[in-house]
């Protein structure tokens, strides 16, 4: 008994059995219950014994109120002749939620005598209306085909029902409508217990649509962190396939950046982002059960909550990996500008393919927009380029955001060092994201060899006829805060 009474050595099914679970929110939606605890198949408590040397003596409590007082099932019984007992009580259920509560008091026997030797137990409970009722008498049966998206998965999630969630959000109105994500639109919605949701409709014409359902489910249903995005459960009903999350205020980090109602975020609030935009990462990789690789790390996929908390979101293209694999094969997918090198020509999938993406968003951050700009001057179109281009000539202050007028030069810095790290061509060089939350914190110093990438300066036009090949390496000293070239070598080529 005493492994079970810290509620996270539950199995996750119980939960929807404890107070403050989703199962005693919004309308009722069934009108009975069944629970069959073992033994024969009879809907009635009863009085089973394999051999008779245990006594459970139990005081019962229904709805908290106490309703039998030492209750002996086997006394009950009239011994071990098992014959069936029935008790009936009347209680008011209310919220959905009803509590049976077996509480032994000292009185039977509190440990096995022997094995196989367990005493009398109850073997089922049920639960019935006392009137007509207005909802389902039998819970939903879903067909094969829908049961098979929740097979191998452990954590199942809680199921909202189509029409709560099409109410919630008043028939997915447009004036509802978040935004457009890479399988579908997301709107925003108030369930009738007052909670605030997006709800995430993917397009499933294809079954590579259903498994990015499979996927988000399984993997945010595995993992908890305050900078992660909560699911609350989902919806299957026929062909469609919904999500609902909690719903964040500040949306996502380019609306908030760079977006067209872009929010006034200082540099403290910015280097707070993506601080905590790196503890989420390093909990998928290194502190989780399961290690995740997110695939898909950029500033739209972090939501901001009314604290400006970041909190990674879709999930949809996450891959599990194990870390004693130099790398997955798959089929690349992701958002080109946050790609890593190694994973968009070769397909090779690590963890540091994540460390990358965040590098880029780092830069969005500190920089306050995005990762390519069309519309900017020739040497800054790219972000990448010209966050390089401004580290060597020692201008890296120039990289921060004009909208801030005060801002840490230190944090500044360093941050920026972490980003050229996080982007290195070679995912080697690539620090892990539990290293680069102790770099941005500066419980460790910013410290290795990074080396301008390949994939950036292989080739430097000069006009239209020529070019060049270049590479400039530099080695980041804890001690030098004015990061002068060590090494500089420039080669002409073709």
């Amino acid at each position: 008994m005493n492994d079970i009474r810290n509620s996270s050595a539950l199995p996750s099914e119980l939960n929807c059995l404890q107070r403050d679970f989703p199962c005693d929110r919004g309308s009722p939606r069934y009108s009975n219950f069944g629970i069959n605890c073992g033994g024969p198949r009879i809907t009635s408590s009863n009085g089973p014994t394999w051999r008779s040397l245990g006594r459970r003596v139990f005081d019962i409590y229904i709805q908290g109120n106490r309703v039998f007082e030492d209750f002996d099932i086997k006394r009950e019984a009239g011994g071990a002749s098992f014959s069936p007992v029935s008790k009936e009580v009347m209680v008011q259920v209310s919220n959905n939620y009803i509590e049976i509560h077996l509480f032994w008091s000292g009185k039977g026997t509190c440990c096995v005598p022997d094995d196989g030797t367990f005493g009398p137990l109850i073997s089922a409970i049920t639960a019935t209306p006392n009137f007509i009722p207005r909802v389902n008498n039998n819970p939903p049966s879903n067909n094969n085909k829908n049961k098979t998206d929740f097979l191998g998965i452990d954590a199942k999630p809680y199921t909202f029902g189509y029409e709560e969630l099409r109410d919630a959000t008043d028939d997915f109105s447009p004036a509802n409508k978040l935004g457009e994500g890479g399988f579908g639109p997301v709107y925003k919605g108030t369930l009738e217990d007052g909670r605030v949701i997006a709800v995430k409709q993917l397009s499933i014409a294809s079954q590579h649509g259903r498994s990015q359902f499979v996927a988000e489910i399984a993997t945010i249903s595995a993992v908890q962190h305050r900078n992660l995005v909560k699911l609350y459960g989902c919806c299957i009903d026929g062909e469609k396939r919904l999500l609902v999350y909690e719903y964040l205020e500040n949306k996502s980090l380019d609306q908030a950046l760079f977006g067209t109602n872009r929010l006034s975020l200082t540099w403290s609030t910015r280097f707070d982002i993506c601080v905590g935009l790196a503890r989420g990462l390093a909990y998928l990789h290194e502190e989780s059960r399961l290690r995740i690789i997110h695939r898909d790390v950029k500033s739209s996929n972090v939501l901001l909550d009314s604290d400006l908390n970041p909190k990674i979101s879709d999930f949809g293209l996450a891959k599990l990996y194990d870390d004693k694999k130099t790398h997955l094969s798959t089929r690349v997918a992701g958002t080109f500008g946050y790609l890593a090198p190694e994973y968009a020509m070769w397909g090779h999938l690590t963890e540091k393919a994540d460390v990358f993406g965040f590098g880029v968003v780092a830069l969005e951050i500190i920089s306050g927009r995005p990762n390519s700009d069309s519309s900017l001057e020739d040497e800054k179109i790219y972000l990448l380029n010209w966050a390089w281009k401004l580290h060597e000539d020692n201008r890296e202050l120039e990289l921060v955001d004009e909208e801030l007028s005060e801002f840490d030069e230190t944090e500044v810095k360093r941050m920026t060092r972490v980003c050229l790290l996080c982007t290195q061509t070679s995912s080697t060089q690539r620090p892990s994201m539990s290293r680069v939350v102790a770099m941005l914190s500066g419980d460790i110093e910013v410290t290795g060899v990074i080396t301008r990438p390949e994939y950036l300066t292989f080739f430097e036009f000069d006009d239209s006829t020529t070019f060049k090949s270049a590479s400039t390496t530099s080695i980041i000293s804890p001690h030098d805060s004015s990061l002068p070239m060590l090494h500089h070598i420039m080669g002409e080529g073709m």
